[in-house]
């Protein structure tokens, strides 16, 4: 009796639909980055943020991706970039298939920069190509220290990741060991670019987002 493997013809599948994607952001020259984090790291917060330092330099749009609302692409919308909602209805992660409709809906033509914010969670889109350019990685200080140690792999394929809410650093809000948590994330992958933020207060964005416009830059060479 012949055994079909589900979970590898899903990703089978997924894969050639991010396939197309790479192909139809690559002829366009359009940089695509899916952000992954655990809910409450301040993903949105952090792209309304970077919208906001690089209005008039970087054109942004954003696939906000949650199971349900679109509380996060309305807030995205607040500041003037155009936001397209997936609802999930319950998936873990988005896939390839639903960013492909996405890219018919938003103005790519007109953008830089696209931004996929993931579901929150740190295991199952880390295992989903999209078709993106590259992932970045989230981890607020409230979540502590050991997460890239117990969930090696968004951190391992990441190209930078951001270790936001440094603010509750000062004066002993959370105990979080800033050096562990880079080294522990830079043993997985030593290329890993590792921005502190503070998304509330501003503090450290601006390396962030030198950072992301020396990337636009590179991707329309």
């Amino acid at each position: 009796m012949e055994k079909i493997d589900v979970g590898k013809k899903i990703l089978r599948e997924n894969d050639k639909h991010a396939f197309e994607n790479i192909i139809f952001l690559t002829e366009r020259k359009k940089l695509c980055l899916n952000m992954i984090s655990s809910p409450g790291s301040g993903k949105t917060t952090i792209l309304a943020r970077t919208i906001t330092e690089l209005k008039g330099k970087v054109k942004i749009g954003v696939i906000e991706g949650d199971i349900q609302t679109d509380i996060d692409a309305e807030r995205i919308r607040e500041t003037e970039a155009p936001a397209v909602q997936i609802n999930t209805e319950g998936a873990c992660h988005l896939s390839a298939p639903q960013i492909s409709d996405a890219l018919k809906i938003l103005p790519v033509d007109e953008l830089d920069l696209i931004f996929i914010e993931n579901v929150g969670n740190l295991v199952c889109p880390s295992a989903f190509a999209l078709g993106e350019s590259g992932k970045i990685a989230v981890l607020s200080v409230a979540e502590g220290d050991d997460k890239p140690a117990k969930y090696p792999a968004i951190f391992a394929k990441s190209k930078a990741m951001l270790l936001n809410k440094i603010d509750l650093l000062e004066g002993g809000h959370v105990d979080f060991d800033v050096e562990r948590a880079k080294a522990d994330a830079r043993r997985l992958n030593k290329t890993l670019e590792v921005f502190p933020i503070s998304a509330r207060t501003g503090e450290g964005m601006a390396a962030w987002c030198d950072w992301l416009v020396n990337s636009v830059r590179e991707t329309v060479k």
